[in-house]
């Protein structure tokens, strides 16, 4: 495995009737959650205009063992399917991480 950091990119559309159960999630579960797993998160963008998912997260680890483990959990797996309680076009990546934006 790569000694290079790694960054899972995340994007998604919240649920129109999910906003708000989905912010106190966001704050209180998947943040944290995220942290716990060892992928700190670095970005978040919304996207004001245009045909493309509302919300990119991304979250960076040291290397991809590090990131492949924590994605193969238990823990990820919990967050992950909280998570599509309130969204929907969810699609994830992972790519070496370089610095700026990067779908």
């Amino acid at each position: 495995m790569s000694d290079q950091a790694t960054k899972l990119i995340l994007c998604w559309d919240v649920l129109p009737d999910q906003s708000e159960a989905f912010f106190e999630f966001n704050q209180r579960r998947f943040v944290p959650g995220l942290r716990q797993l060892g992928i700190e998160p670095t970005e978040a963008w919304f996207t004001q205009y245009g045909d493309y998912p509302k919300f990119l997260v991304a979250g960076v680890t040291a290397n991809a063992e590090h990131m492949f483990y924590a994605l193969e959990s238990g823990a990820w797996e919990e967050l992950l399917k909280e998570l599509l309680t309130y969204v929907r076009n969810f699609s994830q990546r992972i790519v070496p991480a370089r610095s700026g934006f990067q779908m």
